[in-house]
């Protein structure tokens, strides 16, 4: 099969064995990467660096390691990674989350029987403290024109479970600095370009939440971020005046009006999919 590049992006808050699993996770694919490109997003604890290097003595030719000397943000440290990375096709990775064994070949597999697909991601499971405790899934529309009409409402795609095309992610303008959005804003732009996208019902990668990740994806920042991209979408013509109300309006009720503990059992059990 045609071989792949991970891309990583991982900065100073970031915890040092999460790190290790992430990437053994990559490591242990059933079809392993040609490389991990590994942006290091401004200055790291002594402890992340020890992680780093310890898997440049194992594994010296698969880790690309690109430093950044000061933080600049995950959108603009991934389009970094992004131009290091040599091949066509692409997956994405974050440094605290553990795909599955199989999961990268299963895309593969896709990408293979599809030569008009642009980008493919798959469902996530979420889970607190240990795998075993599942607290929710991500699952999201599998046909290319059902994740169309999706955009207009809502990301469409799993950034920590994509692969992608490089070319297509490139003309599309790459990724960009957009707070919290970043992958939304790309996927929009790939939109406009015609991209073709797909998702696996299977789940891909197990991702790490708690109320962190809830406060996080609130406030009035965050509000203003997302009204911000269905503004864009609107001026686009993308969505109409009609769904820019609703889409703002719903997303004003839960970044703003609703406390953190509400939000994460309202995305739990409902946005992000009952288990």
């Amino acid at each position: 099969m045609e071989k792949y590049s991970v891309l990583m992006s991982l900065y100073i808050k970031e915890n040092p064995s999460y790190l290790r699993q992430s990437i053994d996770s990559m490591i242990n694919q059933t079809i392993m990467p040609d490389e991990i490109v590994l942006v290091k997003d401004g200055p790291l604890t002594p402890e992340l660096e020890e992680v780093i290097e310890e898997y440049l003595l194992k594994h010296p030719n698969l880790l690309n390691i690109v430093p950044s000397e000061v933080n600049i943000g995950l959108g603009l440290a991934l389009n970094l990674g992004l131009s290091y990375c040599r091949n066509e096709l692409i997956a994405r990775m974050d440094t605290d989350d553990i795909s599955l064994p199989d999961r990268c070949e299963k895309q593969l597999q896709y990408f293979a029987k599809d030569e008009q697909l642009s980008i493919l991601s798959g469902s996530i499971s979420e889970f607190i403290d240990d795998q075993r405790n599942v607290v929710g899934r991500r699952i999201l529309p599998i046909d290319n024109i059902d994740i169309l009409k999706y955009i207009k409402r809502r990301c469409p795609i799993n950034h920590m479970a994509v692969m992608f095309k490089k070319s297509e992610v490139i003309k599309a303008g790459g990724y960009q600095d957009w707070f919290w959005n970043e992958d939304y804003y790309l996927w929009i732009r790939m939109y406009e370009n015609g991209c073709k996208f797909g998702n696996l019902e299977d789940v891909l990668v197990n991702v790490r939440v708690g109320l962190d990740m809830y406060k996080r994806r609130g406030g009035i920042k965050y509000f203003k971020s997302e009204a911000k991209l269905q503004k864009y979408m609107l001026d686009k013509k993308i969505i109409n005046m009609g769904l820019y109300v609703y889409n703002v309006g719903v997303r004003f009720i839960l970044q703003v009006l609703m406390p953190s503990s509400v939000r994460g059992v309202v995305f739990r059990l409902f946005a992000r999919g009952k288990i």
